[in-house]
């Protein structure tokens, strides 16, 4: 197997964009397909629905209901082992406790002169659907990472759509996570016909105002086809990390960290960025023993992370590389130097920052309380992970006394005859 090695400075402005832009070409591809799948969506409804399902994850559906029922609630709650409801428990208490800091006071007002009075009034979104992936595995814990938020935010309707496993059954694990996140609707159906079903509705699943939650690009292609119906949230795609290190980092452990969001699937992204020769050439060496041990298709989808959108790229120093990254602005991104947090006053664009050796990507992923649910493709630039404040929405709150009518007469009313626009100065200068 091929892993990738590069040295940034040999790199043309062309290869730096290739490997900049990493799987967001893969999604620009699907968009013609995805926009058929949800035009279907939209004319069928629920045939549509049951159709992709047999026809995308081989798995006919069609003698269930889409809606999970509340037997099998109690069925996957039997299923689960006490071990992992213990690991669940664990990770949505510490996830419970980090989003709580984020729910919103109560309005306050502010005096900004004697008699005038403005504030802000947070309230929960109507509804929201969570898209939950299970193509590549088993998530609850994206679940928790979604559905915790919406809770403490008292979101009034809270909607899962996720895949289908065998025999049409949801993951037990995530049954198991929507009761106790209050979760109030779960379906059985995933991919870009979901999203089409939570944008326009079915005869079984009502549409939402908001939907978010990370997917295949299939998922992706649908969220950005349907933005201007509804809000998409974060840009959540294909999963992506980098690691920032230096010769004092471990070559061994770093080199298990690398594999963590490489094995979500061969669109996925996992790069090192040293400034250190030796630390490439070890890390290289021991990504391929690592490698050869894994199952499939683990085995398969790491090779190709390593070989393609991923692998090792060398800089001059750890600022340069500090600046590729910055660039790059990843979802996961781990400082492993001397002095991580010294390296971190050079970042300014992660989604998500793990400092030291003592923390690999997998333990954000699940129960650190920090969320794990993070922008992608480049749009960390401008977006953070999934917090308490995507499910709210905040409304200015303005009140003013009769004084207060007074302060604001004549500096108003000057502006609206500057601007040109009688009528705004007509309702103070002729206020009775």
């Amino acid at each position: 197997m091929e892993i990738s090695l590069r040295y940034w400075k040999d790199l043309d402005p062309q290869e730096k964009q290739k490997l900049l832009s990493r799987s967001e070409t893969n999604i620009q591809g699907v968009i013609p397909a995805v926009q058929k799948i949800l035009d279907r969506v939209k004319e069928e409804g629920d045939k549509a629905l049951y159709s992709y399902t047999n026809e995308f994850d081989k798995i006919s559906i069609d003698h269930l209901p889409l809606q999970v029922q509340p037997e099998e609630f109690i069925q996957a709650n039997a299923s689960l082992s006490q071990a992992v409801k213990e690991a669940l428990d664990f990770a949505i208490d510490h996830t419970q406790t980090f989003h709580e800091i984020q729910r919103p006071k109560a309005m306050e007002m502010l005096s900004l002169k004697p008699g005038l009075l403005a504030g802000e009034r947070a309230t929960p979104i109507d509804s929201v659907g969570l898209y939950v992936p299970s193509g590549r595995g088993s998530f609850p814990s994206m679940l928790y990472m979604l559905a915790v938020p919406a809770q403490i935010a008292q979101v009034p309707r809270v909607v899962v759509v996720t895949p289908p496993g065998p025999e049409g059954k949801v993951d037990p694990a995530v049954l198991y996570a929507c009761q106790k996140c209050g979760v109030h609707e779960v379906y059985r159906v995933g991919g870009a016909q979901a999203i089409g079903a939570l944008t326009y509705g079915t005869e079984s699943i009502k549409p939402v105002v908001k939907l978010t939650g990370p997917g295949s690009m299939y998922v992706t292609a649908a969220k950005r086809l349907v933005y201007s119906f509804i809000d998409v949230g974060l840009p959540a795609g294909p999963s992506e990390s980098m690691v920032l290190a230096d010769d004092s980092a471990n070559p061994w452990n770093l080199s298990l960290d690398l594999l963590v969001e490489a094995e979500h699937g061969s669109d996925s992204q996992a790069l090192l960025v040293t400034d250190s020769k030796e630390l490439a050439t070890a890390v290289k060496d021991n990504l391929r023993t690592l490698i050869k041990d894994l199952p499939e298709p683990r085995k398969t989808f790491t090779s190709d992370v390593l070989g393609g959108y991923g692998g090792i790229l060398i800089t001059d120093s750890i600022e340069e590389g500090a600046e590729v990254i910055n660039e790059f602005a990843p979802e996961h991104l781990s400082l492993q130097t001397n002095e991580p947090f010294e390296t971190l006053e050079l970042i300014r664009n992660a989604g998500e920052i793990l400092l030291g050796s003592n923390l690999p990507f997998s333990g954000a992923n699940y129960a650190t309380g920090a969320n794990a649910v993070l922008p992608t493709g480049g749009k960390a630039k401008t977006y953070g992970p999934v917090s308490v404040r995507d499910f709210m929405k905040y409304s200015s709150v303005v009140f003013a006394t009769p004084g207060g009518y007074q302060v604001l007469k004549d500096p108003v009313t000057t502006l609206c005859d500057y601007e040109g626009f009688p009528s705004h100065g007509n309702a103070f200068k002729k206020r009775k």
